[in-house]
């Protein structure tokens, strides 16, 4: 199985998809999300957001500017005030 993601900025629904991991840049820290994470809300930095679509894959990366990201049952939202 995967993890359900979504990357929304105030304008668009940037990407829905599902990958093996996504790492994001959190205020204290950068975090890695896999499925079935522990439900959890943080506010983001600007920084990189690294989609792993297998274990050991090259990372694809979106740089956003702050936001919000939240974990629950259903997978990881990112809310992003901008992409760049």
């Amino acid at each position: 199985m995967a993890l359900k993601f979504e990357i929304v900025t105030p304008e668009k629904l940037v990407r829905s998809d599902e990958a093996y991991m996504v790492v994001v840049p959190g205020a204290e820290g950068d975090f890695g999300v896999l499925e079935g994470h522990a439900p959890l809300m943080s506010t983001l930095r600007d920084g990189t957001i690294s989609v792993y679509a297998s274990d050991g894959a090259t990372p694809e990366t979106l740089t956003i500017e702050g936001g919000f990201a939240e974990v629950s049952e259903t997978g990881l939202t990112i809310l992003a005030e901008a992409i760049g």
